[in-house]
């Protein structure tokens, strides 16, 4: 499972069984960033529902290669799924996936209300296809 954490909602990605491709599934949305006990809820019946077996979560890097606040938000997160699921949760450099994934989107001539919603889902889409792709 490849998730895209941000300060309102959570991208979720999902590889196939053979560990090939990923496919985003769903955004979790919450109305304020503290409020995570619903969003982590969700993760675990999503882990359920797919089985899944490793999360792979995004680390928002700054450019320089340091560690900001959102990484640092990240890093925390990264505990509560450790020890909310038991699952082990490798951190993955997203530098420029949300950049990638709207220009994805625009080169498939989505408007912009409809690339608004889709972000987060199509940057753990790319999170976890990294992921996947540096495991060959």
């Amino acid at each position: 499972m490849g998730l895209d954490f941000g300060a309102k909602t959570v991208g979720v990605a999902i590889s196939d069984p053979l560990l090939i491709t990923a496919q985003g599934i769903e955004i979790i949305r919450r109305e304020r960033e503290n409020k995570l006990r619903q969003t982590l809820a969700r993760i675990e019946e999503l882990i359920e529902e797919y089985e899944v077996g490793e999360i792979v979560l995004g680390l928002p890097k700054n450019m320089n290669d340091t560690l900001g606040e959102r990484a640092e938000l990240s890093l925390a997160f990264q505990e509560k799924l450790e020890r909310r699921t038991g699952l082990p949760v490798t951190m993955w450099d997203e530098r420029l996936t949300t950049v990638a994934a709207e220009r994805a989107m625009i080169e498939a001539g989505l408007r912009r209300e409809e690339r608004v919603g889709q972000v987060d889902k199509i940057a753990a889409c790319l999170i976890l296809q990294g992921y996947l792709d540096s495991r060959k």
